[in-house]
């Protein structure tokens, strides 16, 4: 029976270690395909805008949000 509980603790901080590290190498991944996203979604709504200033203005906004 101890045995199985162990076996249990062991998988439980191997799977724990896996998502911590998995979270912190596509964090930034997913970061920057929100904003391209919201860049492409912003230069379809207007055409006028640099495209610079808009993922400028896009980081921005996405970061402030995340800080949150």
């Amino acid at each position: 029976m101890n045995k199985k509980i162990l076996n249990y603790l062991i998988f439980i901080i191997i799977a724990l270690i896996l998502l911590y590290f998995a979270r912190n190498n596509y964090r930034d991944f997913n970061i920057n395909k929100t904003i391209s996203a919201c860049v492409l979604a912003k230069m379809q709504t207007n055409k006028n805008i640099d495209k610079d200033l808009v993922k400028k203005k896009c980081e921005e906004e996405i970061l402030q949000s995340l800080n949150n």
